[in-house]
């Protein structure tokens, strides 16, 4: 540029107008430098020209080269890289996606605008279609936790053909995930589920979860205030957690027979036994078992509420509807749909799975080599300055450990600022959609250049700037619409089903698992019997789920007891008397 401006110079010494008029036009560039080839540093190369990249020039200059096109290619497409008519397929590392080498995603932008669920359900469809079968197979479990968003992720939906097309050139089907299932707690009334996927068209795979006594104590701290529980109740729930609960407990103090806490009840009926032993025969003494009295009586009343707070979810209905542990089928997706229940309920169902998911990838008993977790609104559980909980603890093990397990977390969130740096900071992969001016102004997006920042605040549907770690410089790419049918979409095609009484609430329960049960009979089968008997005996039809469904249902209620009236002596007639006063 220099001969140039003295160009310049000497044509403005001639002072004629024409030459001034006439001279070339220049134009200039900054350009990021995203790889040198051969990678020494080299001199300026003289004028040349200048071309658009094609699909080949974009992957030697984002280093794609290194994943995709080798003998064992590891390339997950993301989008499309836009520029000056050209359309280039971008992929991400699947090394670096889910693991070893890095993993987790983090997606940040406003509510409604960054489209950051279609985007991780866009993602997670690739991931389905495209995961290298050498490193395994791959599942995936997503938390509903508002609205009807991941509720409908089976069903398809019309796309574009601008999305169509998308779609093709990334070498992706549009399609609906194929092997959905949808798990939801009840209702406090035990047999209408917690979720709006109610519609009797899709109950086919929509599961309850229930859990009982054995599965909720584990993780009872989630629950309990770290405050109030000291450690001495935190020794006593131990000891029912190690001794009592799901074993054979023998003391004869409270009894002469072992004694079997399966349940809620069960526990309500131990401690029962220790009160009466306490106050009948051992009146001078205010310990049992090292364990003092009103600790006792505190951890029963923390306990007892659980059941109360978590109802639909937490029952006595005997063994547990849970997850396939230890069956999940490759390129299954499992959702978890929690957007009706308690934020405290949430914690408890979140803590649980993703400690389970752990033990079980520990031992490589799960069914699959990798499972994707996604997790909307992190900023929720994993505040920059919120208290140090269970499920906060657990987020910072998985996203720092959870790599060499197969354990991947996909997150989201409107605010990146606020979520805990250790949680973030983990994520192999970044996507930030439409962003805050009051976001992009804070030091974490200090590094971006103004033009970057004034870009992000600007950007449209379908478009995500991309940090990975072969990318030298961020890129905006553009993805399609999944082709599921969105939340609100979802409703409108399939209305949910109200509330039902609730022998008609048991009929579409069993309705579920077959087609030719009528309300008429169910009602006539269960009148007169008791609603826990009869939400025991639809609990183990639905996990069982026999050839015969009434006739199991029917077999599980067993033979009708009919109330017996003792004769009575009858009340003597009154005699009549004209007397108004006798």
């Amino acid at each position: 540029f220099k001969q140039k401006t003295a160009y310049e110079i000497r044509l403005s010494l001639v002072g004629s107008e024409m030459c001034i008029r006439d001279r070339a036009e220049i134009r200039l560039y900054t350009a990021a430098v995203l790889r040198q080839v051969p990678e020494e540093p080299l001199q300026p190369v003289p004028l040349g020209e200048v071309h658009l990249a094609g699909d080949t020039d974009v992957v030697e200059a984002l280093r794609m080269d290194a994943y995709i096109g080798t003998a064992t290619p590891t390339g997950i497409p993301i989008g499309v890289y836009a520029a000056g008519g050209l359309e280039a397929p971008i992929y991400l590392d699947a090394d670096f996606l889910l693991g070893p080498e890095a993993a987790h995603l983090n997606i940040t932008g406003v509510s409604g605008l960054a489209t950051k669920t279609s985007a991780v359900e866009f993602l997670l469809s690739s991931i389905f279609q495209t995961f290298p079968a050498h490193k395994g197979s791959v599942a995936a479990i997503c938390f509903n936790v508002k609205g009807p968003d991941l509720c409908f992720l089976d069903q398809p939906v019309t796309l574009s053909d601008a999305d169509v097309a998308i779609y093709t050139r990334l070498g992706l089907k549009a399609e609906p995930f194929a092997d959905v299932t949808v798990y939801a707690p009840y209702k406090p009334d035990g047999v209408n589920l917690n979720t709006l996927r109610t519609n009797e068209a899709l109950a086919g795979n929509t599961i309850p979860l229930v859990w009982g006594l054995r599965e909720v104590l584990e993780y009872a701290d989630v629950l309990l205030n770290r405050d109030d529980v000291d450690a001495k109740a935190g020794a006593f729930i131990d000891f029912l957690k190690e001794r009592v609960v799901g074993r054979s407990f023998t003391d004869v103090t409270l009894s002469d027979q072992p004694l079997e806490v399966k349940s809620f009840a069960d526990l309500e009926d131990f401690f029962r036994r220790i009160f009466e032993f306490m106050e009948v025969q051992a009146k001078t003494s205010e310990v049992w078992r090292n364990h003092h009295l009103a600790t006792i009586r505190k951890v029963r009343n923390r306990l007892g509420n659980i059941s109360v707070r978590a109802k639909g979810l937490v029952t006595d209905l005997g063994h547990a509807s849970d997850l396939p542990w230890g069956k999940f089928a490759d390129r299954s997706v499992h959702v978890v749909d929690v957007a009706g229940v308690d934020p405290l309920v949430q914690d408890l169902v979140f803590a649980r799975i993703v400690s389970q998911l752990r033990e079980h990838l520990e031992r490589r008993d799960l069914g699959v080599d990798h499972v994707v977790v996604f997790v909307d609104e992190l900023n929720k559980y994993a505040p920059s300055d919120g208290p140090d909980t269970y499920v906060r603890r657990m987020l910072i093990d998985l996203s720092e450990r959870g790599r060499y397990l197969g354990l991947v977390l996909f997150s989201a969130q409107q605010f990146r600022s606020q979520v805990l740096r250790r949680v973030v900071g983990n994520a192999g992969t970044a996507l930030y959609g439409r962003m805050d001016m009051d976001e992009l102004s804070t030091p974490g997006y200090g590094i971006l250049s103004p033009a970057t920042r004034a870009k992000l605040a600007a950007l449209p549907k379908g478009e995500l700037m991309v940090r990975h770690p072969h990318f030298t410089q961020p890129l905006f790419v553009r993805f399609p619409r999944p082709a599921v049918l969105p939340g609100r979409l979802g409703v409108e095609r399939f209305p949910p089903a109200g509330d039902l009484p609730f022998a008609h609430a048991v009929a579409r329960q069993l309705r579920a698992l077959d087609r030719t049960v009528t309300a008429v009979q169910v009602e006539a089968l269960i009148d007169g019997r008791s609603e826990d008997d009869v939400r025991r005996a639809l609990h183990a039809t639905r996990r069982t789920r026999p050839d015969s469904v009434f006739g199991f249902f029917t077999a599980q209620l067993g033979s009708r007891v009919e109330r017996e009236v003792p004769p009575g002596r009858g009340v003597p007639k009154l005699k009549k008397t004209d007397d108004p006063y006798r």
